[in-house]
């Protein structure tokens, strides 16, 4: 803490969802006040709020984000368990059928954490603003920086029903969102637009809540069933996830031309007939709604550049969906934003607060998680027509058709599989995937054949009602 004649350390954090909250958390130890700018009320338990519509659909934290969220606080992943969040092996607890075939269920390499985001928001929230160090104030916009190309100062805002006024700061961190105006906040003092690029496949995705079968709703893998763009025309997903209270959250997408509808009667439709096998379909049949369907086009892929800037101002940083915004069917952005936080705590320690450059390190430091995340969501995306002006870039197809070797290798050859999802998980970074040993893998190709059905369980057809049917016809021999 500082003493009588030292200013006040302080940060201010624009946003307060799940990346704000954890940059809130990291800067709580370095600063000696923190105060986190949201426009909605925060509900006090889960709860759905204005400003967060994307909370109606899947999410799950990769392990990479689960070990960020825990250096920052501190037996947070007991907590989320305790209040009903699930934890899933990778890939020992995951059905999915990938661009080329079913991937066998392997031993655990890494993990998620299932639960609803109302859930995931308000225990991370609770922990947060337990600290006396961070100040919430709710129901107030962020309306402009304060300060010049050189050095923000501060930040405008504009309370709901009163006036404007100014909040100085040592330190504001941008974590808004998609709907962030950093972008413009920064050539209105003066400095150059920065590079931006959109990849925008032109997806739609629907959800909708279900109670899981009894015998099925304490011990059920996730289910995953990509597109394969190889095929042409629209590239169609879907994806179960069993979340806390016994139910799943079940979210279908689809590029342009190949949209879910979002009427609730076309749902189990879209499933069965419109996916590329019919298993989530045919295990909804067995399941209660319990919500109408949420349905969103909010996907564009988008990132901003910020590290590549010329110049960049002391005291201001962006994290979060308002530096990378990604489609959300990859499920990497809670991951990213934890990884983010983490590391802007970690450079401001390494440099210390009001170092020369400080907010230049951070924003370079958090392009590295960023750009992991980014190129594994454009890998596939880039590839629908329209998603991009020119097209798939020379990089864009050399990444894209090593990837889908090594993805198709992973079907049969653990080894690769665990390769894989240490860089799908966040966990390390993608020069593991380029490994001599690795490159002389995916020459070779997998080493056990192909599944002729998903690998789910005697026990799991049974629990979740799939005793006969197209959807149960696999080789009961490749469950785990």
């Amino acid at each position: 803490m500082t003493d009588s004649t030292t200013p006040a350390r302080t940060a201010v954090v624009l946003g307060g969802s799940h990346s704000g909250m954890l940059a809130a958390r990291a800067l709580a130890g370095v600063a000696d006040r923190v105060v986190v700018v949201e426009r909605d009320s925060l509900p006090a338990a889960p709860g759905p709020r204005k400003g967060l519509p994307q909370a109606r659909h899947a999410h799950m934290l990769w392990s990479g984000g689960v070990r960020a969220m825990e250096e920052l606080l501190p037996g947070i992943t007991g907590t989320l368990r305790e209040a009903g969040a699930n934890r899933r092996p990778v890939t020992t607890d995951v059905v999915a059928l990938g661009t080329r075939g079913w991937f066998r269920r392997w031993d655990e390499s890494h993990h998620v954490i299932l639960a609803g985001r109302d859930l995931l928001d308000a225990t991370v929230r609770a922990r947060v603003l337990a600290d006396e160090r961070v100040e919430l104030v709710e129901r107030t916009e962020a309306v402009g920086l304060t300060g010049t190309g050189g050095a923000v100062t501060g930040v405008r805002v504009r309370p709901c029903g009163g006036p404007e006024r100014i909040l100085a700061a040592d330190l504001v961190v941008d974590a808004s969102g998609r709907g962030s105006q950093a972008a413009h906040w920064l050539t209105g003092l003066g400095l150059p637009p920065a590079e931006r690029r959109e990849v925008d496949a032109g997806l739609a995705y629907a959800s909708r809540l279900y109670r899981a079968p009894a015998a099925a709703r304490d011990d059920f893998p996730v289910v995953n069933i990509q597109p394969d763009r190889r095929e042409g025309g629209p590239g169609r997903a879907g994806f179960l996830l069993p979340i806390e209270e016994g139910r799943w959250i079940v979210t279908l997408c689809g590029t342009r031309d190949g949209r879910p509808s979002p009427e609730n009667d076309d749902f189990v439709r879209f499933a069965r007939e419109d996916l590329r096998h019919p298993l989530i379909g045919d295990l909804l049949e067995q399941a209660e709604p319990l919500s109408d369907v949420s349905f969103t086009r909010t996907t564009v892929n988008r990132r901003h550049f910020y590290e590549r800037m010329p110049a960049w101002p002391c005291g201001f940083t962006v994290l979060g969906d308002a530096l990378a915004a990604f489609n959300p069917v990859y499920g990497h952005g809670l991951a990213v934003a934890a990884q983010s936080a983490l590391l802007l705590r970690d450079t401001v320690e390494r440099h210390g607060w009001g170092a020369r450059g400080l907010s230049r390190r951070i924003q370079k430091a958090v392009a590295r998680p960023v750009g992991a995340a980014w190129d594994l969501a454009i890998g596939q995306d880039v590839f629908y027509p329209g998603a991009t002006e020119q097209g798939p870039t020379l990089r864009d197809r050399l990444v894209t058709a090593y990837v889908d070797r090594l993805m198709h290798t992973a079907t049969g050859n653990g080894r690769i599989a665990r390769r894989v999802t240490d860089v799908t998980s966040l966990e390390r970074g993608a020069g593991v995937l380029l490994t001599p040993s690795v490159l002389l893998a995916a020459a070779v190709g997998p080493l056990k054949p192909g599944l002729s059905g998903p690998p789910l369980t005697a026990g799991e057809r049974k629990a979740a009602g799939l005793v006969q049917g197209p959807a149960t016809r696999g080789d009961p021999s490749e469950a785990p």
